[in-house]
């Protein structure tokens, strides 16, 4: 037992000390994610120590939530670089029928995440996470998050050569007592998350920025989403939960600052996705079952995972009847399809466009028919634009650019001061960035880039500096009228930044 008891204390201290030899001449890296962090939450007021981050920082104005605009989603993406088309993340809920026949699993719980990777012998996520990359380079890295397991586990799903701290995972478990006795017991959560966002705070400040710490840390706060899907954008609530995460990072900082290692440390910081309010009340399982497309709720032979459709035997017809349908109800807006073959960006079904066009083209994993409620610009009762056609209060994973655009910002030894970028950028160059600033290879297989507009080192020759914008559009003719798709892309060299899609419906005379 006394044998045993010095091993795992001895494993302890790696994490805390390092595997490796550190390099303390270089920046360490932080990121920080609040989820569901719109843009204009970022005020004086509301956010005091991000705003004025953000002023003093190099600022991304037009940065992008990986599509389905979900939480699982684009934190696979950032830590991958990497869209689902190669990650084989598709969304919060996912369908792996040699997991489930008749439903989707939920991504939020490492539980499930872990018989996927069971399932798919090893392959949970099919693109190489960062925390290998930086392994494999000898550094390390450690991820701290008051969120669900999944998210966090999805950030180094390997935990290669780090460890992960969560309110309820910790990983390896060899590390679970050693961080439990260093800042207390997990405490409970709540609405705002507040006490749990502390506790990880000082998890991240304790184990992640010292001296002889991780050479990447992250940290991902759970609110304001939390508490903004249950009360709604600019309740009371939301609101002391966007002060809460504020605070904590102002703590952060300041733990930098005292430790005098402020200067020492490259911040970037992004969110998953925006938020909208919900104003829908459809379903659109019912909806299939009371059409006759699906036999019921727990029937094989049409499966619905959140927006994606998986139709058994990828019947063609009841793809293109389960399509039609659909265009033609006034709470559905975008429906993609996959391209008849590679390289198209429409769909092989009418009025449909490819999941090529929007990086959801995985080979073995995407859906038979993505679907997207509609949204519009309308406000809610605190002034905030933007709802969708979804059921509940709040929320996100739509392709409207509320929940799209978000805010990208950094700061440190390597980025601008004060500078503002209108060129587009995404989750996925998260990964691509980190890397360069810790002078490991930027693996080509990666969808991301490295955002040299907002370093202050010279960019390559190579590296776009003009984008352009183009919209691709579709329209099929219905029973009921015309249903138009249109979407909007930014394009910086091979790069490609989807904005928003929108789909419109003109009904004839007496429909």
């Amino acid at each position: 037992m006394l044998k045993k008891s010095i091993v795992l204390l001895s494993l302890s201290i790696a994490f805390i000390t390092g595997l490796h030899a550190q390099d303390n001449s270089k920046p360490k890296t932080l990121i920080v994610f609040f989820d569901g962090l719109r843009p204009d939450y970022i005020t004086p007021e509301a956010m005091p120590n991000l705003y004025a981050f953000r002023q003093q920082g190099a600022y991304g104005k037009q940065h992008h939530s990986v599509y389905p605009t979900v939480t699982r989603v684009n934190s696979s993406a950032y830590s991958t670089g990497s869209y689902p088309a190669k990650t084989g993340l598709m969304g919060n809920t996912v369908y792996f029928p040699e997991v489930d026949k008749t439903k989707g699993l939920n991504t939020g719980e490492a539980s499930e995440l872990n018989r996927i990777s069971q399932a798919t012998n090893g392959k949970l996520l099919t693109a190489t996470p960062l925390g290998q990359l930086l392994q494999a380079a000898g550094k390390r890295m450690m991820v701290f998050s008051s969120g669900s397991t999944g998210q966090a586990l999805l950030q180094n799903h390997l935990v290669s050569g780090g460890a992960i701290v969560n309110p309820t995972m910790i990983l390896p478990e060899s590390f679970k007592n050693t961080v439990i006795e260093a800042i207390g017991p997990v405490p409970a959560g709540g609405e705002p998350n507040t006490l749990q966002h502390v506790w990880v705070a000082n998890a991240l400040i304790k184990f992640g920025l010292t001296a002889n710490g991780p050479d990447v840390s992250a940290i991902w706060f759970s609110d304001p989403d939390g508490a903004a899907h249950a009360n709604g954008i600019g309740s009371a609530i939301a609101m002391a939960s966007i002060k809460s995460v504020d605070h904590e990072f102002g703590r952060i900082l300041d733990s930098l600052k005292a430790k005098n290692l402020y200067n020492h440390y490259n911040i970037i910081i992004s969110t998953d996705h925006g938020f909208v309010t919900h104003v829908g009340k459809q379903n659109m399982a019912a909806l299939l079952i009371e059409k006759g497309l699906k036999k019921d709720r727990l029937s094989e032979d049409v499966v619905i995972a959140e927006g994606a459709i998986y139709v058994k035997d990828h019947d063609p017809e009841v793809i293109k009847k389960i399509v039609a349908t659909l265009q033609q109800q006034e709470f559905i807006g975008p429906v993609f399809t996959r391209g008849t073959k590679s390289g198209d960006l429409k769909g092989w079904v009418s009025g449909t466009l490819s999941f090529e066009a929007i990086h959801w083209n995985h080979p073995t994993r995407s859906a038979d028919i993505l679907v997207d409620e509609d949204w519009d610009d309308r406000k809610n009762a605190f002034g905030y634009a933007g709802a969708s056609f979804s059921g509940g209060v709040a929320g996100h994973g739509g392709f409207s650019p509320y929940e799209v655009h978000i805010a990208l910002m950094a700061s440190g030894p390597s980025f601008k001061k004060g500078y503002t970028s209108e060129l587009p950028t995404s989750n996925v160059d998260i990964a691509p960035t980190v890397l360069h600033l810790q002078n490991v290879p930027v693996p080509p297989q990666m969808d991301g880039r490295v955002v040299y507009e907002l370093l202050n080192e010279k960019a390559p020759a190579t590296s776009p500096t003009k984008a352009k914008t183009d919209i691709i559009e579709t329209e099929a003719t219905l029973p009921s009228g015309t249903y138009k798709l249109q979407l909007h892309r930014t394009i910086l060299g091979k790069y490609i930044y989807v904005d928003y899609a929108k789909a419109n419906k003109v009904l004839k005379a007496g429909k």
